[in-house]
Order: structure tokens, then C-alpha cells, then sequence
């Protein structure tokens, strides 16, 4: 399934279950957003977004704590967690979903390019999954897109079905 696909998919499921979702984004850098706002209706759905490219403002904008990233570095399960419940909260959605990896061509946190770590927050305690993603700098952003997408569907699906 492409990136917009998958947004139309979100779109859909959103709608039929009267949610709301926003996002929080590190190595896509805003392109979860951008895929999501091009299919028409997403207004009625989408809250927005926060771009937490630069360590610190995972911190500053989504609330995740300052110490775990001193300690843990940005690219884990934690951390994209904990994105997934700030942007929630700041945007004032039904659903969370946040980002955080390494792109590459460097490794991050001693993490190789493609570790990505996607997480969905709605009901409970959030749906986070560790991804190994392979190809160049884009398609690895990409292919977090289409599954960040996917898991958002399947969160809702999973606690509405």
C-alpha cells in the first residue's frame, strides 16, 4: 500500500469511528502530515502535527522526557512512545502517532540506518513497533510513512473491531 493509500485508508477509519488524530515526527520530518493532508476530507480528521527533528524539542514540544533522551538517545521504543501520547495531548487528539529513527546514512544512538521505531497512542498504553527498514535515505522516510499509516488503522481497528 503506497503513503496515499494509507492515509486514505486513516482518513476512513477516522471518520467512521468520529476520531481525530495528530502526529509527532522525527526523521520523516513532517512527511507523515503532508502524505495525510493530500487526500481531501482530511481537515475533518487531522489536528496537526509537530516536527521534532532536533533531539531537544522531542523534549520541548511533545513532553518526552528530557533525562531518558540524556540517557537513552532519541531512536527507541520510549522515546516514540512517548511522542505518540505528547502529540496526542498537545494537538489535542483522539490518536497520537509519532516517528524516530535513523535515516542514514549514519548510524544515531548506535543505531544502524533503517532502525525506526513507529508508535500509536489512543486507548491504553501506546502500539509501538521496531522496524529494519532497507534502501536509500528516501526510502527509508517512505516506508515509515506507509507503516506508521498502517499501524494507526490497526490501533483503532483493533480497539473499536
Amino acid at each position: 500500500m503506497t503513503g496515499n493509500e494509507g492515509a486514505r485508508r486513516l482518513i476512513d477509519v477516522l471518520s467512521e469511528h468520529g476520531l481525530t488524530a495528530a502526529t509527532c515526527e522525527s526523521l520523516t520530518a513532517g512527511l507523515v502530515a503532508a502524505t495525510i493532508t493530500t487526500v481531501p476530507g482530511s481537515s475533518t480528521v487531522f489536528r496537526g502535527g509537530l516536527v521534532t527533528y532536533a533531539s531537544e524539542l522531542k523534549s520541548a514540544l511533545a513532553g518526552v522526557d528530557a533525562q531518558w533522551i540524556a540517557e537513552h538517545g532519541v531512536v527507541n521504543a520510549i522515546t516514540a512512545a512517548q511522542m505518540a501520547m505528547g502529540c496526542r495531548k498537545v494537538c489535542s487528539a483522539d490518536v497520537g502517532m509519532a516517528c524516530t529513527g535513523v535515516a542514514g546514512p549514519d548510524p544515531q544512538d548506535g543505531e544502524q540506518a533503517g532502525t525506526v521505531f513507529i508508535a500509536v497512542a489512543y486507548r491504553g498504553e501506546p502500539a509501538v513497533k521496531r522496524l529494519q527498514l532497507g534502501g536509500s535515505r528516501e526510502e527509508i522516510r517512505c516506508g515509515t510513512v506507509e507503516r506508521l499509516l498502517s499501524l494507526g488503522c490497526e490501533a483503532v481497528l483493533g480497539w473499536e473491531g
